[in-house]
Order: structure tokens, then C-alpha cells, then sequence
């Protein structure tokens, strides 16, 4: 197992960001590139549209998150069914040799590092306007909780992975790739580092999306000061116009990781794909494409003789290594998950009613199963529950049923892990749909738990497939929720559509709570129990 882990976390940087993967799109086609592409590339459609009309070639993207990505390239998925991939990085491809012989020429188009941006006031507050400041010092900040901020999870996101592997390179200041032995003397710092985090996310367009949201209080979540974040997501946001005060960027002195974006043809790619290929790379390198590139996207030209424009306040930036070895990026993952991020409480309600009978209670005990480590997949070996992670399953039909905590312990947590597996296993369908009571009750079962350790990543999962028809309503639900708790007001739902569950209604309860929708009436429930695992 240990081995094709490595080769996952070698192959967690394909992509940049989290997201429902698109199904493949068809034939090969003159004239079109078939590209499985990070979400966060959405961005770059109006540039696409302007080069196809300048060059004839058409781009068809499919969207993919970064676990998906890694595994449909390692697994050959991708053959015959893409022209080319475009994620923010292939740094480690070179070594591994499944993803590397599947892929062609590479051509960079636009780079964005991953900084620490921060409200004006905080970085004013902290002494760091106009001066240089290294990770060191912004680590023993953080430990003091003079500021708090929000990243990816490096897992699901490559920004959030760039930012642990900068700052536990720079912690290190050997300036070669960090290795397992370094890693384990700056747990320490890298624990302080890491305990002001107060938001996750499995994508940076969802980080800072929420981000804003807090800020502008659309959202009931704890405010947080900054992001860790690329620098084009931190740019776009300041232009947005959005923010109540601008994020200043801290760019730190001891170096920063960048991510390059190389469009990158496939090697069983055929004639027309590779002449495609290379004609939209040429195009995209030209000086007045680079330009539009940087000023639609934020994101730093490649092309040496394009002047940088105003908004990118530093201009020369210190680049750190990546680990040189797949046993070193095992080991900062596995130490980041296990030891040094603040650990999870996640509250499942989930939906047992008579609709769920067949089919669909079976799909419900595979996912939570999975999440123990039963799902052998890549993906599903990397998002099964963590050490110290606090689970609570509260399944319901009529009313809610009896609420069970599971806490997996940092040493031997195989005997916790197999406990909520047999509990998952045991779920059965039958009776009505509470949905409103049972979130109620969800709420009033983790105010004891959060009371008691507050230090968690605390949030709810709500999966049902049907429409709710015992019990409370969702504007009682909506009404009661003004009366929570402050600490309960900031806990997120997130919600699975599932079967015939309404859209609309969960919609409202995500919105409500600072959560996210996800839609799992068309991909396999496991999978999107994992997505998830992305924001917890």
C-alpha cells in the first residue's frame, strides 16, 4: 500500500484544483483539443475563444479535481479519450513512470506563486507593511494566533500542497529539497504555523469565494484575517471590488513555490491533436497573448520581454525546492494530516428512509465504508478518516435516530476505524424523512462536543434523497438556526444531493450556513463523500 501511495502523492500535483470530473468528450476531431484540466483554467475561456477565432483551434475542456486527475493518468484512463492535460504543475511526473510515459510535449504558458495575503489592517497591526518577512516569522505569529487564515487542503488542491511544501522547505533552510528527517524537526514550527488556520477547502476558487463571503458577512462563519493562496486568486479578489478592504500580499522572503501551468499533449495524441497542440502554444506565447493572459487571469507572464503590470508588487521572486523524493512527500502529508493540522469533528446526517431501500442504502454504507479505508483506490486510500478526526454518524427516517462518536486515535487506529466501518455497514432503510428535526438534532449533539474541545475543523454533512415529510419544516429549521449558539452559527452544512432531494431546500440550507452543494445524482455517492473530505 505504502508504495502505490507514493506514487499517488507523487502524482497529487497534476492538478490544481477540486471539482466533479466531466465525463470524457468524444471522438478526436481536426482542429479541437480534448483537455482534462483543472477547474480553476475556467478562467482562461475568453482568452480560448479569442484563439480559437485567431487560429482555428477549438479547446474542449473536461474538468477534473486533483485526486481524479492523478489517478486517471496513472491508471491510463486518459488513453484515447484526451488530446492533452492542463494542470498548474508536472513537477514530479518525471518520476513516475505510468503518469510520465502518457505524456508529450510540455509548454508552459503563465505561472502564479502561492503567497499569504492579508488584511490591510492585520499586516499594519503586525509590523510587516513595506518590510521583508520571512516564514519563520510569520509561523511564530500564527502560533501566537495573531492572525488567522485559510487554505486548500493540500490533498485536494495543489495551491494548498505548494504552501505546505514552501513553508516546511523554508522552515527547514537547508535550500535543498526538503527530506522525512527535516520534516520531522520543524513539526514544531510548522504546528504553530498551521494552528491559525481557521478555514478549509478542496479548491481556491471556493476558498476565496467564501472568504469574501465571510468578510462580507453573507456568510456566518468565523471572519478570517487572509488567505494562503495563489497569487492570481489573491489578485482577482482585490479587483473583484468585493472585498471590504483589499488584501495586502506577503510575498516571503525566504522563497515562495510557483505553479507553471504547462500545457502538456499526450503521447498517443494523434497528428491533428499535436499540430492543434502546438499551434494554440504558440499562439498563447505570443507578447500580446501574454499580456491578455495576465490581465484577464492575474497570472505572471512566461515569455521573457512581457513587462509585468502594476498589480504584482514584487517582481523577482526566491523559488524552494519540492521534495526530491516520493518518500519525503509521504512523509510531509502524512505528518500535516496526523500530526500538525488541527484536527476534524464532522457530523454525518444521513437518510435511512424507506426510499433509501436497495440500491441506494448499499451505495450509502460503500461511501462511509470507504472513507474507513475500504475503498482501495488512490483516491479512496488518501480520504479515509484521519488520526484524531471526530466522527459522529446520526442516520434518520421518521425522527433522528440514536447519534454514535467515533474518535480515530493517532496510534493504531485500525480497531476505531473498523468500528464506524461495522456501524456503516449495519445502516438499513425504512419509515419517513425528518430532514429539518434531524439537522436540529445534529446541531444540539455537537454543542456539548464543541464545548468541550473547541480546537476542531467542526461540520456537518447532511445526504438525503428525498424531500423532507416528517417533522419540522425548512423555514422552522431557517428560523430556529437564528437562535443557535454563536459557535454553532459558524458550523457549515454540507449537503448531498441525492435521488430525488430538493435542490432548491438544500441548496438554502448550504447558503445559510456557509456550506457548498454537492451533487451526487450522477456520479457515485462514494465518490462525492470523498470530494467532501476536501472541506472538512
Amino acid at each position: 500500500m505504502k508504495k502505490v501511495l507514493a506514487l499517488f502523492l507523487g502524482a497529487l500535483l497534476l492538478a490544481g484544483c477540486s471539482g466533479s470530473s466531466s465525463a470524457p468528450l468524444g471522438e478526436a476531431e481536426p482542429g479541437t483539443l480534448r483537455v482534462l484540466a483543472g477547474s480553476e483554467l475556467a478562467d482562461m475561456q475568453p482568452v480560448l475563444d479569442e484563439a480559437a477565432k485567431a487560429t482555428g483551434i477549438k479547446v474542449k475542456f473536461s474538468f477534473t479535481g486533483t485526486l481524479e486527475g492523478a489517478e486517471a493518468l496513472a491508471n491510463g484512463s486518459v488513453d484515447g479519450k484526451y488530446d492533452a492535460v492542463w494542470f498548474s504543475s508536472n513537477r514530479y511526473l518525471a518520476g513516475i513512470p505510468e503518469a510520465a510515459k502518457r505524456l508529450g510535449n510540455q509548454v508552459k504558458i503563465m505561472s502564479s506563486p502561492v503567497v499569504l495575503g492579508l488584511a490591510q489592517p492585520v499586516v499594519q497591526r503586525l509590523g510587516w507593511a513595506g518590510k521583508p518577512v520571512s516564514w519563520g516569522e510569520i509561523a511564530a505569529q500564527a502560533g501566537k494566533k495573531a492572525f488567522s487564515y485559510g487554505m486548500t487542503d493540500p490533498s485536494a488542491s495543489n495551491s494548498g500542497f505548494s504552501a505546505l511544501v514552501g513553508v516546511a522547505s523554508a522552515l527547514a533552510g537547508a535550500g535543498n529539497a526538503i527530506d522525512a528527517q527535516q520534516i520531522a524537526s520543524v513539526t514544531p514550527q510548522l504546528t504553530q504555523f498551521f494552528s491559525a488556520q481557521a478555514l478549509s477547502a478542496g479548491s481556491s476558487g471556493w476558498l476565496s469565494d467564501a472568504y469574501t463571503r465571510r468578510a462580507t458577512g453573507q456568510d456566518p462563519g468565523q471572519k478570517v484575517d487572509g488567505l494562503v493562496n495563489y497569487e492570481s486568486v489573491l489578485l482577482s479578489a482585490n479587483a473583484s471590488g468585493k472585498l471590504p478592504e483589499p488584501l495586502t500580499l506577503i510575498y516571503p522572503s525566504d522563497g515562495v513555490v510557483t505553479a507553471d501551468y504547462p500545457l502538456t499533449l499526450l503521447a498517443d495524441a494523434n497528428s491533428d491533436a499535436r499540430s492543434a497542440h502546438q499551434r494554440l502554444a504558440d499562439h498563447l506565447r505570443t507578447p500580446d497573448v501574454q499580456k491578455r493572459i495576465m490581465d484577464t487571469t492575474q497570472r505572471r507572464p512566461v515569455v521573457p520581454g512581457v513587462p509585468l503590470g502594476p498589480q504584482f508588487a514584487q517582481r523577482d521572486l526566491v523559488e524552494l525546492p519540492f521534495p526530491a523524493t516520493q518518500q519525503a512527500v509521504d512523509a510531509l502529508l502524512s505528518a500535516y494530516f496526523d500530526k500538525i493540522r488541527r484536527p476534524s469533528r464532522t457530523l454525518y446526517v444521513l437518510d435511512t428512509s424507506g426510499s433509501m431501500e436497495g440500491d441506494r442504502i448499499e451505495a450509502l454504507r460503500t461511501a462511509l465504508a470507504g472513507l474507513t479505508g475500504a475503498d482501495g483506490s488512490l483516491t479512496g486510500r488518501f480520504r479515509r478518516f484521519r488520526s484524531r478526526e471526530e466522527v459522529t454518524m446520526l442516520p434518520f427516517n421518521s425522527i433522528p435516530g440514536s447519534p454514535r462518536t467515533f474518535t480515530v486515535p493517532e496510534q493504531d487506529p485500525q480497531g476505531e476505524l473498523g468500528r464506524i466501518k461495522t456501524f456503516a455497514e449495519g445502516l438499513s432503510a425504512g419509515g419517513g424523512t425528518a430532514i429539518y428535526d434531524s439537522l436540529s438534532r445534529a446541531y444540539r449533539v455537537l454543542e456539548p462536543l464543541a464545548d468541550k474541545d473547541p480546537d476542531r475543523f467542526t461540520s456537518i454533512v447532511l445526504m438525503t434523497d428525498g424531500e423532507n415529510t416528517d417533522g419540522s419544516s425548512l423555514t422552522d429549521f431557517l428560523t430556529s438556526s437564528a437562535f443557535l449558539p454563536p459557535a454553532m452559527k459558524q458550523v457549515p452544512v454540507f449537503t448531498v444531493l441525492f435521488g430525488e432531494g430538493s435542490s432548491d431546500e438544500l441548496t438554502q440550507v448550504a447558503t445559510r450556513t456557509g456550506g457548498k452543494v454537492f451533487d451526487a445524482r450522477n456520479v457515485q455517492l462514494a465518490r462525492v463523500f470523498q470530494e467532501i473530505r476536501g472541506y472538512q
